[in-house]
């Protein structure tokens, strides 16, 4: 099984969607016209003071911060150390890079999402890649596909590594056992998740605004104390970053590297986010309004939090007099040459944060998931939440290598099936945004109408699209 495993792998990873994520985030931007840079703006206006809801639906804001739950994770800091590590400065130009064009992805994804979301039993919004896959483009075959492997990925393995990371940190830190450490996780996460999605939603918009702001303020002490050598610093990281006095395997070492951490880290086209994009309520009522809400994600993710965490180690200087120290430890290294002691124990507390913020995320991609393959009853999620918690124990306590590597093929398949799905689906999103921005242009806040989308009847829910005054 171990080498299946690892040839699907070497085919995802290797070839399809470093160079398939990328090939499609140039291709939004361009055919949406530079959106995520000329409507950069909209943004913000779609998430600032946005608290529009109802009883079927999470706000804007909820929605940002349970995919930022998920999207920033111990990727945002060991990630980043062993991006550095291998492919020496440059590799964060290339961070940059792709999440600049990772930008116009997510925004196509979720604006889909908005589009295609349906009603679960209960009455409240669920939908994703699945339900756009097997509305939009009448496959649901894929779109269940799809939903397996994302219960595999996010709902269960993911999870696993996740609490992997922090018995890692709290052991090293605090000298707490890892089996504890997981039993204690699995009891947090219990409370959270058994609440469902929107007792979800309501956590992550306390935790993550705290923890992505503490750790972006750090940051900024790190780059203040150190404000002179930050020109020199960010001039050696263009340099490096096209093979000028590049480390580690100079331009194509900087280039894959930056691009794969990047795209690892922001999650734009992997068809997770969507998820919780389209259980929230859009303010404005426009499926392009919650796009909006999720570019801005990748954004805070990689060219904020990423970039964060790159400086700080780049300008501790723990790079130049050691060359073996990677991942956590190096970002640890760092933090210490900073604010002394504490910096083992604050990176600690840190990944306590992003890999307990990323558990509760994933598993509410998960429930969407169910939903779509109609497991979404109270036996069902009962089942995924068990399941949930038994990972989080055992992956504490336990190796996750080789089930990782299942993991990394199962995301592999979903990633490509998504991509496929919004690549046929574009003129959709094309005919959206062009909407959106005209409707912004005669200043009328924009709102959709299934009638100018004759195209669509049938396939999206009218009982959400026709209702105007979501409040």
């Amino acid at each position: 099984m171990d080498p299946i495993i690892n040839f699907l792998n070497e085919i995802f990873w290797g070839y399809v969607l470093i160079y398939g994520l990328l090939a499609v985030g140039l291709f939004f931007t361009v055919r949406l016209g530079f959106v995520q840079f000329l409507h950069f703006g909209e943004m913000f206006r779609a998430v600032i003071g946005s608290r529009a809801g109802d009883k079927a639906g999470i706000t804007p804001f909820q929605a940002l911060c349970t995919s930022l739950a998920s999207r920033v994770g111990t990727g945002n800091l060991a990630g980043v150390a062993v991006a550095l590590y291998l492919g020496g400065p440059g590799a964060i130009f290339w961070m940059w890079m792709v999440a600049l064009v990772g930008m116009a992805t997510a925004y196509a994804e979720s604006t889909l999402a908005q589009l295609y979301k349906t009603r679960n039993a209960n009455g409240e919004y669920r939908g994703g890649p699945a339900f756009y896959i097997a509305r939009g483009l009448n496959a649901p075959w894929a779109g269940a596909v799809f939903s397996v492997c994302l219960i595999l990925a996010f709902g269960l393995v993911f999870n696993a590594v996740q609490a992997n990371s922090i018995a890692d940190a709290m052991n090293g830190a605090f000298g707490v056992e890892k089996i504890w450490v997981g039993v204690a996780l699995a009891a947090l996460t219990a409370v959270v998740i058994f609440g469902g999605i929107r007792q979800i939603a309501r956590v992550a918009e306390v935790l993550v605004p705290f923890m992505a702001v503490a750790y972006l303020l750090v940051a900024l002490y790190v780059v203040a104390i150190h404000i002179t050598e930050v020109p020199a610093l960010l001039a050696m990281i263009v340099r490096n970053a096209f093979g000028i006095d590049a480390a580690a395997g100079g331009l194509a070492a900087a280039m894959l590297n930056g691009v794969k951490r990047g795209l690892f880290s922001n999650e734009a086209g992997m068809g997770s986010a969507p998820n919780i994009a389209a259980v929230a309520t859009p303010d404005p009522h426009h499926p392009s309004s919650q796009g909006f809400v999720q570019a801005l994600g990748v954004f805070i993710d990689t060219l904020l939090i990423c970039t964060a965490t790159a400086l700080m180690i780049l300008l501790s200087g723990v790079m130049v007099t050691s060359n073996e120290l990677t991942g956590t430890p190096l970002t640890q290294a760092a933090m210490t040459v900073h604010i002394g002691g504490a910096g083992q124990y604050f990176i600690a507390v840190a990944i306590l944060f992003f890999a307990f913020t990323s558990i509760i995320g994933n598993y509410s991609y998960a429930e969407n998931a169910m939903t779509f393959l109609k497991m979404g009853n109270k036996a069902g999620l009962t089942a995924l939440r068990l399941g949930v918690l038994a990972m989080v124990v055992w992956g504490a306590y336990e190796s996750v290598v080789t089930v990782f590597n299942a993991a990394d093929a199962s995301m592999g398949l979903m990633a490509t099936v998504n991509l496929i799905a919004i690549m046929l689906l574009s003129g959709t999103v094309v005919k959206l945004t062009k909407d959106y921005v005209a409707q912004r242009k005669a200043n009328i806040q924009p709102l959709f109408s299934a009638d100018d989308y004759p195209e669509l009847a049938g396939k999206i829910d009218a009982t959400i699209w026709n209702r105007h005054d979501p409040g």
